[in-house]
């Protein structure tokens, strides 16, 4: 019996324990980025159905914890913070917020819900961090590389990289996301504006054959960069807006 109550009592304190250290590691703030909800009004009305997939990323991105780059070669984490969900899943969330806003597509949805899709967007979240080697105020950069997919054949017909870079208006946790909510949300606007521009407007099958050399030639990859450090050079790199 004495026994018994030694191991429960171990047991309790052990749990305490657990809850104390959870609790200590537990992100005590949260935060999220916003959908683009203003687009060039000459967009063209597409009639078809897209669906997009989660972006694909890298482990040290993969995850509900903000990053950030101390040195060009190093990733780490802000403590007690965190995304509302990992940050994969929460740019496809934005995505497709993004592409309802611009009511000029059928329909739009998350790959997981099985749409009939007439084309599939799959991301690429290539960088989504605060680089903290270019002074005090840290630049958030977000890179994006975009293939899109006709379906059922799954044929690429598209391929493109959008980038975005913005320095923060001071090295605070708030003032940080206000840059990776500008700088993703112009990653978004062109990654949209790109999409329901590439294909014809008509549904395949539809509309006229592709010119499927057209979008084989390497030479025709979209590659938007804007904003971003040269080098060692940041000086053309723009302050959040307030």
């Amino acid at each position: 019996m004495i026994f018994r109550l030694a191991v429960a009592a171990m047991a309790t304190v052990s749990l305490a324990a657990c809850q104390l250290i959870d609790a200590a590691t537990e992100p005590t703030d949260l935060y999220t980025v916003t959908p683009k909800s203003t687009f060039d009004p000459g967009l063209p009305a597409v009639y078809w159905q897209l669906a997009v997939e989660v972006p694909a990323a890298a482990a040290s991105l993969n995850t509900g914890r903000i990053a950030i780059a101390m040195t060009p070669t190093s990733i780490d984490y802000y403590a007690k913070v965190a995304w509302t969900d990992r940050a994969p899943l929460m740019v496809q969330t934005r995505i497709v917020d993004s592409f309802e806003a611009t009511r000029k597509i059928v329909a739009v949805s998350r790959e997981s819900i099985e749409l009939r899709a007439n084309y599939l967007l799959q991301p690429d979240l290539r960088n989504f961090e605060a680089m903290y080697y270019y002074g005090p105020q840290p630049i958030v950069r977000v890179r994006i590389i975009a293939k899109l997919v006709r379906m059922p054949d799954r044929q690429i017909i598209g391929v493109a990289s959008f980038e975005r870079c913005v320095r923060a208006r001071a090295d605070k946790v708030p003032k940080v996301i206000e840059a990776f909510d500008q700088a993703l949300g112009s990653v978004m606007k062109r990654l949209v504006s790109w999409t329901l521009r590439t294909p014809p407007p008509r549904p395949p099958g539809e509309s006229a054959g592709y010119d499927i050399e057209r979008y084989r030639n390497p030479a025709n990859a979209v590659n938007d960069s804007e904003g971003c450090p040269r080098g060692n050079d940041a000086s053309g790199v723009p302050l959040a807006d307030e």
